[in-house]
């Protein structure tokens, strides 16, 4: 089970998911931690990266306890349970699947499916999903966000991923969005802490500016 149960609570301080796809075991570590002293709280990392598992196990020991860890591209019953047995508690997704949805519930851990319709939001949230997951953000630009957000319970947790840029979060925040996942623009394999730490603050001063404002 989650330190805590109210999945909000790892959207701060910074409403920011970090999306870790391709990262190499002996550099999850560092990079990680890393990013927790920036203020991230929630830190993905994607079935489809080099060892993942063995990755997200890594991190559960390394990251204090107030950090959720998850796993993202996740496509198959069994990957819940093996997510949750190497220490993750965020099941992430690309699409709407109930059924993912319900195991992750069923085993005390959270769920962020991929959206790209009101049908599929709707469809996500009946199942229990903690959030939904606007994929690819693309798809679904301020303009639609801010007409799903007249008909969308007002509690449901909107997170554009994909193709976010510093720029463009204001737009998306005044339209209803609650944070984002950063993917590539956060983090590319071969990308060094250094790298990755300067990426990271680009979009924490940029969120600080949308607070200004």
């Amino acid at each position: 089970m989650p330190p805590s149960t109210n999945f909000p609570t790892y959207l701060n301080p910074i409403p920011l998911v970090a999306i870790l796809r391709g990262i190499q075991t002996h550099e999850c570590e560092e990079i990680a931690l890393d990013l927790y002293q920036l203020g991230f709280r929630c830190i993905e990392i994607p079935l489809n990266s080099p060892d993942a598992l063995r990755s997200i196990g890594v991190l559960a020991r390394a990251l204090p306890a107030d950090c959720l860890l998850g796993a993202g591209t996740v496509l198959r019953l069994e990957q819940v349970g093996q997510v949750q047995d190497a220490g993750g508690a965020l099941i992430v997704m690309p699409h709407t699947d109930v059924a993912l949805i319900a195991a992750a519930r069923q085993r005390g851990m959270f769920s962020l499916p991929g959206v790209a319709t009101i049908s599929e939001a709707f469809a996500a949230l009946h199942a229990g999903a903690d959030g939904l997951k606007l994929f690819p953000a693309e798809a679904v630009p301020p303009t639609v966000l801010k007409a799903w957000r007249t008909v969308l319970p007002v509690d449901s947790l909107c997170l554009p991923v994909g193709g976010v840029k510093p720029a463009g979060m204001q737009t998306y925040l005044q339209a209803g969005a609650n944070g984002f996942g950063l993917g590539a623009s956060l983090y590319q394999p071969g990308w060094s802490a250094q790298q990755v730490m300067l990426a990271a603050k680009e979009f924490i001063a940029a969120l600080a500016q949308t607070r200004q404002e």
